[in-house]
């Protein structure tokens, strides 16, 4: 599988919050999560803080774009990042490592994929990669669906459509907003047509529709892409707070669960803090998976503080 930048989470973010002047490592009694404004990261977030908190940590979240909250990280003033996105934020993030100023706790979603999709329907009747798309092109007239002008997918396909990848060479890709677009393939999917367009996950779109992601040809580089979320602490957090370093280092979410979250907080537009604690009712094995050796500011099992505050 090739690995690109994912196609919803580009770095042209303006700063949504500032961040205000504190010491180098504010009491541990606190957790401060910087949050990148995409739904996964928001309800990612609220599922850890709300675990935090009933183990007796005091958690803070700022909403602000990428480069602030890496600088915050690595100033002291923030404790937590769970959107972390490589190869995205790659470059951004490597210098930071390699200081040590920042470490990687966990890969809180690894594998995630990204790239042209087709219906299930559409796969079923015999389109199985990007070089399959050539032999129905009149099925799809011609015309593959993205999304915003300038993000890494909507580049990676142009390129290979100049360079005659996979067959490509006389298509057309039609750029547009996320929403229009998976608005656009709604509809042909709800008319049982045939379409393809781009597909990543995390996203609703993964439980709103029966998607088959396609297999790369001819290194066309707009298929089979891979990416990993890292949780993203100070390069100091397993000396200042090596409890909550092991949580963080045992967050790890299951991207189907992720699909969900982000289908019920962006898709359904439920409030963030509702579908955690929801979540985490129903989720007991998961999140002691996630607390094991973990304890509570009182010093007790973390597991046992989580089921008594979501206990009703």
């Amino acid at each position: 599988m090739r690995r690109f930048t994912l196609p919803q989470y580009g770095l042209a973010l303006t700063t949504l919050g500032l961040l205000t002047a504190g010491p180098a490592h504010a009491d541990l009694d606190q957790v401060r999560f910087g949050v990148s404004p995409w739904p996964g990261v928001t309800v990612k977030t609220e599922i850890a803080a709300q675990l935090l908190d009933a183990m007796g940590y005091r958690t803070e979240q700022k909403e602000l774009a990428v480069g602030v909250i890496l600088n915050g990280l690595a100033n002291g003033q923030l404790d937590a990042y769970l959107g972390n996105w490589y190869p995205v934020q790659q470059e951004m993030t490597e210098p930071l490592l390699d200081s040590g100023r920042l470490a990687h706790a966990a890969a809180n979603i690894s594998n995630a994929n990204s790239g042209l999709v087709v219906p299930s329907y559409v796969h079923e009747a015999g389109v199985d990669s990007v070089a399959d798309l050539e032999r129905y092109r009149d099925r799809f007239d011609g015309k593959i669906q993205g999304i915003e002008a300038g993000t890494g997918i909507n580049d990676a396909i142009l390129k290979a459509i100049a360079e005659n990848k996979a067959g490509l060479g006389d298509w057309q890709l039609q750029e547009s907003s996320t929403a229009a677009m998976l608005a656009y393939a709604g509809q042909k999917i709800a008319d049982h047509e045939w379409v393809t367009f781009v597909g990543w996950e995390p996203h609703w779109m993964n439980v709103n529709y029966d998607l088959y992601y396609l297999k790369d040809a001819d290194d066309s580089g707009v298929a089979d892409i891979v990416s990993t979320v890292w949780t993203l602490v100070p390069g100091d957090l397993e000396q200042q707070d090596a409890n909550l370093y092991r949580f963080f280092s045992q967050y790890r979410v299951d991207i189907a669960d992720q699909n969900d979250w982000v289908y019920q907080y962006s898709h359904e537009e439920r409030p963030a803090d509702e579908v955690a604690s929801e979540w985490i009712h129903g989720h007991e094995a998961t999140v002691a998976k996630w607390l094991e050796g973990v304890t509570a500011k009182n010093g007790k099992p973390a597991i046992d503080a989580v089921k008594a505050e979501f206990a009703n």
